[in-house]
């Protein structure tokens, strides 16, 4: 049974002057090692291949101190709406816009890891207030994951994704939506995809970035492109996904360095915008920097790294193998993303998919990456899901 929606309360995110200047005092005597011994590759991956080049972080270290403007990104927040609730014991910080249309239909959008709700500043407005009378409209509601922004910070073992999942369906409730579509990427991916799976009498449907199919499945009667989906999605994590172990295994011991300097928060995370984003030399290329920083200084300004990075701890490798999701799906792949998953593997867990997309451009982070791009794909695609639940 959902609380009242008077267990809703107005937040407004207000960083102290001090909080402020402590950040800029510890950029400016922050001590950074030597160059990379790759640093005179061309520009491209190689100059990446030992990690975030010291030219590029040392340069953005300067932006953050001196230029980016975090009051910015408070007032956006503040424009869109924010609010907190309390869901099983656990304060829940959220984003929501209500759209004029009457006919907008409820949706909640999860974001992952390095990411936050900053991954949606920028498509919320759009969504729920479309230029375009003929589109689709949304009541748009989009939660911090626990441990992240302004959520708080589990102090037991238990959130993971079915439980988060459960929450949110809770959150929803409370905000007199009793049945809503979802979209996720990341972690946000997993968790719709249980919303979908679990709660199927709320879910209406679902339109996702990631797609997972049940374990052992077999490359027989796949064609060469997806065969080398497999092989790329294998290569990453075999390969690329060290940090995905350490905070899988040792999210406390990593914690300390990213609560408590920022260059360190800085690389870790730029180094996953850059890896994953559809980009040549530079995540710049498709993300500005203000978008990269308003991420990374919600992250430090909530001292979350640690508590973040223990999604891993909690969910690594958990999605039930036996969990099918039988509400309408629509699964975007896009094409420099770290997981891709062939269409025939998908249908083994999402057994209605209305629609399948594979775009020509876009990574781990459309919604930055590609907004309009990734707009017009989750309307496209959440109409065909609501058209297939009615």
């Amino acid at each position: 049974m959902s609380r009242p929606a008077s267990d809703v309360q107005a937040f407004e995110a207000r960083a102290t002057d001090a909080d402020l200047e402590d950040l800029r005092a510890r950029l400016a005597a922050a001590r950074l090692p030597e160059a990379e011994t790759v640093h005179r590759a061309e520009p491209g991956p190689r100059r990446w291949a030992q990690g975030v080049p010291l030219a590029d972080l040392a340069g953005l270290v300067d932006y953050w101190r001196t230029g980016y403007d975090w009051r910015s990104f408070e007032a956006r927040l503040h424009r869109i709406g924010q609010f907190r609730t309390t869901v099983d014991g656990l304060g829940i910080h959220f984003l929501h816009r209500r759209s004029a249309r009457a006919d907008a239909v409820p949706l909640v959008l999860t974001h992952g890891w390095p990411g936050s709700v900053a991954e949606f500043v920028d498509v919320v407005e759009e969504l729920a207030d479309p230029d375009d009378a003929e589109a689709p409209a949304f009541h748009v509601v989009a939660p911090s994951l626990p441990g992240f922004g302004y959520s708080d910070k589990p102090d037991t073992a238990g959130w993971g994704t079915e439980k988060i999942a459960a929450a949110w369906v809770e959150l929803m409730g409370r905000l007199g939506y009793g049945t809503f579509t979802a979209h996720g990427g990341d972690w946000g991916g997993n968790i719709t995809t249980v919303l979908g799976g679990r709660f199927p009498e709320h879910v209406l449907g679902i339109h996702t970035t990631f797609a997972e199919g049940p374990p052992g499945l077999t490359t027989d009667g796949l064609t060469a492109a997806e065969r080398e989906w497999t092989e790329q999605t294998r290569d990453f994590w075999h390969h690329r996904a060290a940090y995905a172990k350490q905070q899988a295994t040792r999210p406390q011991t990593v914690g300390y360095s990213l609560v408590d300097s920022p260059v360190g928060l800085l690389a870790w995370i730029l180094d996953k915008f850059a890896e994953w984003s559809d980009t040549e030399d530079s995540p710049f290329e498709a993300i500005s920097r203000d978008r990269v920083l308003d991420d990374v200084t919600l992250y430090w300004l909530t001292r979350t790294g640690a508590s973040a990075a223990r999604i891993y701890w909690e969910s690594h490798n958990s999605l039930d193998p036996g969990l099918r999701v039988d509400v309408p799906t629509a699964i975007t792949m896009y094409p420099r993303d770290i997981e891709k998953c062939p269409r025939p593997w998908a249908q083994e867990r999402y057994r209605q998919i209305v629609r399948w997309r594979s775009p020509d451009v876009g990574g781990h982070f459309p919604s930055l990456e590609v907004p309009g791009h990734f707009v017009r794909d989750l309307r496209e695609g959440l109409a065909a899901v609501l058209a297939a639940a009615r």
